[in-house]
């Protein structure tokens, strides 16, 4: 059965990396794969529970007699629930930033950026609209990032070649921008949840490989593009009778949101209590100054549905469901102890973890950012050298895996999002823009050797 859940869990590779070619989504692959490999699981569960937690099985029967529901029973309370929570924290995290973003972005807080970048300089746009995407998704879901600026990008740039180049910069200024700090990316959140790294340690050793990574494939796109670029202003969105905040009210709501979640590295660190709660508590913040800004319409029952994308929506319920199949999936073949004797193969043939950073790359480019990250990050535990906490092999995987999914349009959600928005073709991304993110990765992953080997752990 062991055979089975890891021939499960190839498929599943192969699927997600054809996604774009056969049209299944990926996170029913996910799903799949995470729900049926825990069905496969229990069914054999008296052989996996015996090789893995003989002695905890036999002091948890407490004298009673084993049978096939004292065995079901106890992967269901000491193993299956263990990876439960996890994946619930990180999808938790993941929900209340989304929503943080709906509110920020229905009250028009985010307007502010498109009065930044009111120009028709090409230099100008292309990396002021990077720079707050970099910005934000250091705070931000990605995703919901990468979405929220390219439908900015959108209503302002009309011609679709020019939106093909600057969505593309969007894309990888999210991804870098998301590999920068803990709560910027899933990747950096569970290797915070799990003791691997330090949010203060994690951001200063990540922060000029992800700014080289994203400021030099911009460079380079900058030059493919015009001096001035072809754009129309449009009056500011409606978004329903019930937006009728002024600046000083929108820069509050943006400080509570933004600044909120600054402090949850913070909150972790006094109250010991796992990151989802601090974001939930910045959420029921925001809410309630959000009905209070809004109380005399809500009052007078003027309060309206606002338009919300809903590409963000649909999109944001999919990461959702992907990153909960991903993690069941990768906990059960954890279960079947697979990742031991894969662990064990690298350490006797490999034995670099430069080199099976640039493959995480790679895989990333072609599978999915997430999926191949989390793979690699169930290697190992938590011990010592290199996977000691804070050690090289975490930080080597968040950035390599980050950054090397944008070396493909199909290695992020951000770029499937791009493809779908701008029906940009893989041929043309690879062509116009997988070099210049193969120059930034390389160089950024210099800078991260550099540091990790002449600065010192």
């Amino acid at each position: 059965m062991t055979a089975v859940i890891v021939t499960m869990l190839i498929l599943a590779y192969v699927l997600i990396a054809t996604g774009h070619m056969t049209g299944v989504n990926k996170a029913a692959i996910a799903m799949f794969l995470g729900t049926v490999g825990w069905v496969v699981y229990v069914s054999w569960g008296e052989d996996f529970v015996m090789a893995q937690y003989p002695h905890d099985y036999l002091k948890w029967l407490n004298g009673a007699t084993a049978t096939s529901e004292t065995v079901k029973l106890y992967i269901y309370n000491k193993v299956f629930l263990s990876y439960v929570g996890k994946a619930a924290a990180i999808v938790l995290f993941l929900l209340a930033t989304m929503s943080i973003v709906e509110l920020l972005n229905n009250n028009g807080c985010f307007d502010f950026i498109t009065e930044w970048i009111r120009t028709r300089n090409s230099k100008r746009l292309l990396w002021t609209i990077t720079l707050a995407t970099f910005i934000l998704s250091a705070n931000l879901d990605n995703l919901t990032t990468t979405t929220m600026m390219l439908v900015i990008m959108h209503n302002i740039l009309q011609n679709s070649r020019q939106r093909m180049y600057v969505g593309a910069a969007i894309v990888l200024a999210a991804n870098a921008g998301g590999c920068f700090t803990v709560i910027g990316d899933p990747i950096g959140l569970i290797l915070w949840g799990d003791g691997a790294v330090t949010a203060s340690h994690f951001s200063a050793y990540m922060a000029i490989p992800a700014l080289l990574a994203w400021i030099i494939p911009t460079i380079l796109i900058n030059r493919e593009l015009p001096d001035r670029l072809d754009i129309a202003w449009s009056p500011s969105p409606y978004r329903g009778d019930d937006t009728r905040l002024n600046r000083w009210q929108r820069i509050v709501m943006l400080v509570v949101g933004i600044g909120g979640l600054w402090f949850i590295p913070t909150f972790h660190n006094i109250t010991k209590l796992a990151p989802f709660l601090g974001a939930l508590c910045v959420l029921s913040v925001l809410w309630v100054v959000n009905e209070a800004f809004n109380r005399k319409l809500i009052h007078s029952d003027q309060m309206v549905q606002r338009r919300i994308p809903m590409s963000l929506a649909y999109g944001s319920l999919q990461q959702v469901l992907f990153v909960t199949g991903i993690m069941l999936g990768m906990g059960v073949v954890t279960e079947t102890g697979v990742w031991d004797d894969v662990a064990e193969w690298f350490d006797m043939y490999v034995d670099d973890i430069w080199m099976m950073g640039i493959g995480a790359g790679m895989l990333s480019s072609i599978v999915d950012t997430f999926t191949i990250a989390i793979s690699n990050i169930s290697l190992y535990q938590v011990g010592i050298g290199d996977v000691a906490t804070n050690g090289a092999y975490w930080m080597i995987i968040a950035y390599s895996t980050a950054v090397g999914g944008t070396l493909l349009a199909v290695g992020s959600v951000s770029g499937l999002a791009l493809m779908r928005a701008e029906h940009v073709k893989l041929g043309w991304y690879i062509k116009h823009f997988s070099p210049k993110v193969l120059l930034g990765f390389i160089v950024g992953f210099i800078a991260l050797w550099l540091e990790l080997n002449f600065l010192g752990m």
